[in-house]
């Protein structure tokens, strides 16, 4: 396991209610890191890490949901029913709704992951695969523009109503790009009660962390026109802004 490089202290500078959480997927156990002692599913494991404030691991016997087999360390399992399961949530239409949600659903390659690593912010000593975060609106609007401060990347939510584990974990994952769901809007993380309405959960790849990291540091977080607490004085700055690059580069 590679030990950490990246310097991740300008999270702290967000004061988030919970703290940022790293996740490793490790194909054997970490050496001095406690087993979880319960199941529970994938979703909540983060929450659970955020709460604990020590890191753990887990194995597929810890997880009770469809995680295990999202990250490929459990085969899919048959059930009765089979394409009816979303049906009976009330979440999909027909069973052909919910086997094309399954059919599709992003998945890590079956056998590599054998045990997954959750520590909060100061317990990561790894460098993290995924960097979960859960934010206010605000503190949305600075990660999401630090993602695309140096590239002009377009910020995009991918999720379904169930299955979110696979777009919270093998998809940012697997892709290289960042993810976030809106909490309250999908089943398991809504019925299991882990978090409260309107935060914003961002997954944060292994490749994205260094550069929005270094973006935070460049980076102004509350812009001027922010600060602005009029509409008249956010379109009188605007007016000032274009006469300025009027008289630099000609109108």
């Amino acid at each position: 396991m590679k030990p950490l490089q990246t310097d991740l202290s300008i999270y702290r500078k967000f004061n988030f209610e919970r703290p940022p959480v790293g996740v490793k997927f490790l194909s054997v156990s970490p050496q001095g890191i406690e087993q979880l002692d319960t199941t529970m599913a994938l979703c909540e494991m983060i929450d659970e890490a955020q709460k604990r404030k020590t890191a753990f691991y887990i194995n597929k016997d810890n997880e009770d949901c469809a995680g295990a087999m999202i990250l490929g360390m459990l085969e899919p399992r048959p059930h009765a029913g089979g394409g009816e399961l979303g049906v009976k949530w009330g979440i999909y239409q027909e069973a052909r709704v919910n086997e094309r949600l399954v059919a599709n659903a992003p998945k890590m390659p079956p056998g590599n992951i054998k045990f997954v690593l959750f520590a909060p912010l100061e317990q990561i000593t790894f460098e993290p695969d995924l960097l979960f975060l859960v934010a206010t609106v605000n503190q949305a609007e600075i990660l999401l523009r630090a993602s695309s401060y140096s590239t002009g990347e377009l910020w995009s939510s991918r999720a379904t109503s169930g299955g979110a584990c696979a777009y919270l974990f093998a998809y940012p994952y697997l892709s290289g790009k960042i993810n976030y769901i809106t909490t309250g809007l999908t089943l398991g993380l809504k019925g299991r009660r882990v978090y409260p309405e309107g935060l914003l959960l961002f997954s944060i790849p292994y490749d994205q962390i260094p550069e929005i990291t270094q973006n935070l540091e460049k980076m102004e977080w509350v812009l001027p026109a922010y600060t602005d607490d009029t509409r008249e004085k956010f379109l009188a700055r605007r007016k000032r802004i274009f006469e300025e690059l009027a008289r630099e580069f000609g109108s």
